[in-house]
């Protein structure tokens, strides 16, 4: 009793550290961090919402300053994204921070990096579910966190960074129910599900996976079918009401609202060049391989290849015996994660949908495909135990542990080195090779940098800076983040009046010319330039 009192204390206390660690580390460099492009439209987006949900509840409330010159939310263009964080968010700011716009930001940010800790929590009980022990759970959870351009966008990416938590932790929460089917279990995976739903509609794809695995466990597991029928009957009956309940746009019309949100999703509305392989193309126009490639070049090499090495292992159990594979849990908790990792992928590909931006709208796969790289780790643990002392096998395996901690102590020192920049992350190719051949900062987050070593450079009361490429929007969302008084130096004006043109590489992957001025400050990432100073 004394050890396994001592084992659970064990647990508790490390994975305590290890996430009460991760939530300060956040709460200390969420200062660092620009603001992407897409930040002010989610806000707006909240804040139309809770005026909504203000003229059905409280009209009274309607008077408050933030409501001022906002469209109706039933003309809203981008009213079909959902608003299940950003409407809470709204709330939140304009409760504590209705006259401070920079604290205001530094609350969602730090917000969003909350919800990739709770994402990493999910990770690691999965895991630990999954692989019979809390250390597993612990090394995927630290994967997740170990991956730099994942971690970079953890604190501004509030659709894909947070649709991805909340896609781990839906895989958690079907686990647990199909583990041992309750009608507690099922409310509570209909809440996460309704939530993940409406942050994006490809949260679907959670009530697609719960019947489809729920079919198998009543197939595998005959004791467990009544109760598990009954528990299915309540998550669909509850699921649909709460995904309504957290999106005020649905409340008017659910069913078309949804299905023209779904409709959206597969077509959208976005026409505008990407940057890929050294070539600007359509978003709508994209090849199948697009998605694969930037995961591929974004993902750190040893994970990848642990990866492939899981995914492996999973097939060829399955294949070695279909039926007894699917009989065990191991083998289908293994293939929930093959589904999760592998099948918005094709369903991507199948229907054509727009994706711009790298993989960033299928950031929520990656959860799976760390549980399958610590798959693949564990099974390359487990062959070289097997292997004879002094064998070929061991001394294999020997020389595959040092490769593996030599890359995954490169990719901390990359995630370190590069801080707050980890979201131009290129993980084997090198800098200059990668600047020929993708995007690199795409949402503009390294302007903040620019803008606050411009003010600390120039002694002047105002000070002009050019507008010019369409960077009007990435440099005045990021002086939000800068202090009042920075804040109130800056004239962004036409080119030709500018004393400074910050130059970054969205839509302008090629050299700046002599006519932008002289480059007096850039910002590299690994060798490549993801912003330039020019004095004019």
């Amino acid at each position: 009793m004394l050890r396994i009192n001592n084992a659970v204390t064990t647990r508790r206390i490390a994975a305590t550290l290890f996430f009460g660690g991760l939530l300060l580390l956040g709460l200390l460099l969420t200062p660092n961090y620009g603001m992407g492009w897409d930040e002010p439209t989610d806000r707006e987006a909240g804040y139309i919402s809770l005026r909504y949900v203000a003229q059905v509840l409280h009209p009274a409330a309607l008077d408050h300053s933030y409501f001022t010159g906002l469209p109706e939310l039933r003309t809203y263009k981008e009213a079909d994204h959902g608003v299940a964080f950003q409407l809470p968010l709204a709330v939140l700011e304009a409760t504590f921070f209705p006259h401070d716009i920079q604290r205001a930001y530094w609350m969602r940010h730090f917000l969003c990096f909350a919800t990739f800790v709770l994402g990493a929590w999910a990770v690691y009980r999965m895991g630990a579910r999954r692989f019979g022990s809390w250390r597993w759970g612990l090394v995927g959870a630290a994967m997740l966190m170990l991956s730099p351009r994942i971690f970079a966008e953890a604190f501004y990416n509030h659709k894909d960074v947070v649709f991805m938590n909340l896609f781990a932790l839906g895989g958690l929460t079907l686990l647990r129910l199909l583990r041992r089917p309750t009608a507690g279990r099922a409310a509570v995976h209909a809440l996460v599900t309704a939530l993940a739903v409406d942050v994006r509609v490809m949260g679907l794809l959670l009530p697609a996976l719960t019947v489809a695995f729920g079919a198998l466990e009543w197939w595998a597991r005959p004791v467990r079918r009544q109760a598990l029928a009954r528990s299915i009957a309540v998550y669909a009956a509850a699921t649909g009401p709460l995904v309504v309940l957290f999106w005020p746009y649905l409340w008017e019309a659910p069913v078309a609202r949804l299905w023209e949100s779904f409709g959206n999703f597969r077509r959208f509305r976005q026409t505008m060049q990407v940057f890929y392989l050294g070539q600007m193309e359509s978003c709508q126009r994209l090849p199948w391989h697009y998605l694969p490639v930037w995961l591929l070049v974004t993902t750190p090499v040893v994970y990848s290849l642990l990866f492939l090495g899981g995914a492996g292992a999973v097939l060829r159990g399955f294949f070695r015996g279909p039926l007894a594979f699917l009989q065990r849990t191991a083998g289908r908790h293994d293939l929930l994660f093959g589904a999760w990792c592998v099948g918005p992928l094709v369903l991507i590909v199948a229907i054509q949908s727009v994706v711009y931006d790298g993989w960033r709208h299928v950031y929520f796969i990656y959860p799976a495909f760390v549980l399958l790289a610590v798959r693949g780790l564990k099974a390359g643990v487990a062959a070289y135990r097997a292997a004879r002392p002094g064998s070929a096998g061991r001394r294999v395996g020997q020389v595959a542990g040092v490769l593996l901690a030599a890359g995954v102590a490169h990719t901390a020192v990359r995630q370190v080195a590069d801080h707050p920049h980890q979201y131009a992350y290129f993980s084997f190719l090198p800098g200059p090779v990668a600047g020929q051949l993708f995007e690199r900062d795409y949402w503009g987050i390294s302007a903040r940098q620019g803008l606050t070593w411009v003010l600390a450079h120039d002694p002047r009361a105002t000070v002009a800076i050019s507008d010019t490429l369409y960077y009007r929007d990435f440099l005045g969302n990021n002086s939000q983040l800068l202090p009042a008084a920075d804040r109130a130096r800056i004239r962004l004006v036409p080119h030709y009046r500018a004393a400074y043109f910050i130059g970054m590489y969205r839509w302008h992957p090629a050299d700046y010319d002599a006519s932008y001025g002289t480059a007096v400050h850039e910002i590299r990432v690994a060798g490549l330039p993801i912003l330039t100073v020019f004095r004019r």
